[in-house]
């Protein structure tokens, strides 16, 4: 199994069948940290630009919730959280985020 994140879904159609597809950001596992319990995963990149595809909606199995891991440094104070999935480096798999999450993790 692999974290991704997704962008966009949409759908298209081909030759009368209709396509349910996911624009995703894939990440790699780096480490599970000891302290947390948790998986530490960190974006995929190609030439400092985050790697991503389409995928099938079918190719998706479950949600999944990512945590930023934070550094000593602070954020600004007008830091909006939707940027919290593009700004940081690595961050926390939370398998805690519901049972069939924790049955599935890694």
């Amino acid at each position: 199994m692999n974290i991704v994140r997704v962008i966009l879904f949409f759908s298209f159609e081909y030759d009368g069948v209709l396509y349910p597809c996911a624009l995703v950001e894939w990440f790699t596992k780096i480490g599970w940290d000891s302290v947390t319990g948790l998986w530490v995963v960190c974006p995929d990149t190609t030439r400092s630009k985050r790697d991503r595809t389409v995928l099938h909606v079918d190719s998706i199995l479950r949600g999944a919730h990512l945590i930023p891991v934070y550094s000593s440094e602070k954020l600004p104070l007008d830091f909006h959280y939707s940027y919290s999935l593009d700004l940081f480096e690595a961050y926390y798999v939370n398998k805690y985020i519901d049972h069939h999450t924790n049955e599935l993790i890694f």
